[in-house]
């Protein structure tokens, strides 16, 4: 069946494996009016710190006032270790204006940050993809082999980060928490921007 609400549940009404990333995967395609998602990679928390320290650190710029919940994050340029990561990324209570929009700003800016460690990683010699994928694989879901991930993220590690895109919307106060209701229209163009060529 179907139900309307946060994207994020997709996954868990599941196991929190492969059934949920095709739930997630499968809605998420519903929501780009049903554009094929080709693979997914799911990972548990316990490997944000697994792989942030096996880059040496993760270096963000860090704008929100984190010295309530992990006093070890100042604000400014910091590299980010250990329980760190966690937190930057994860938290959100008693953060700023709480809001989600607010949280996924921050994965824009370690999803950035870790991809220039993780180049100048591969770039320092062979075989780290493959020892990183070693290192992760218990604490990850995907429909990929070993070699096919590590193919890609050996070939990714060369694209450049040009835009990273958010769908237009608003915040709503729900029952109990602030709900993020996308624009139809603008995802509609966002999508034909994104996935079509004009002819």
């Amino acid at each position: 069946g179907t139900y309307y609400g946060q994207l994020a549940y997709s996954h868990t009404y599941g196991t929190g494996m492969e059934d949920s990333c095709e739930n997630t995967r499968d809605t998420v395609s519903n929501f780009i009016n049903g554009i094929t998602i080709d693979h997914y990679v799911s990972a548990n928390m316990d490997a944000i710190t697994i792989v942030n320290d096996a880059l040496g650190g993760v270096t963000v710029n860090v704008v929100d006032d984190f010295s309530a919940i992990d006093p070890s994050i100042p604000m400014g340029k910091v590299t980010l270790k250990g329980q760190q990561a966690i937190n930057f990324v994860r938290t959100r209570k008693d953060l700023g204006d709480q809001l989600n929009i607010s949280r996924m700003k921050r994965h824009e800016a370690y999803a950035s940050g870790l991809l220039t460690a993780f180049r100048q990683k591969l770039d320092s010699g062979e075989g780290f993809a493959l020892r990183l994928y070693e290192q992760i694989s218990p604490y990850i879901v995907t429909d990929c082999s070993m070699t096919v991930l590590t193919s890609m993220m050996e070939r990714y590690a060369d694209y450049e980060i040009v835009e990273i895109v958010s769908p237009e919307g608003r915040n709503v106060m729900g029952e109990k928490y602030y709900e993020f209701h996308v624009d139809a229209q603008k995802l509609d163009q966002l999508i034909l921007r994104l996935f079509y060529e004009a002819k």
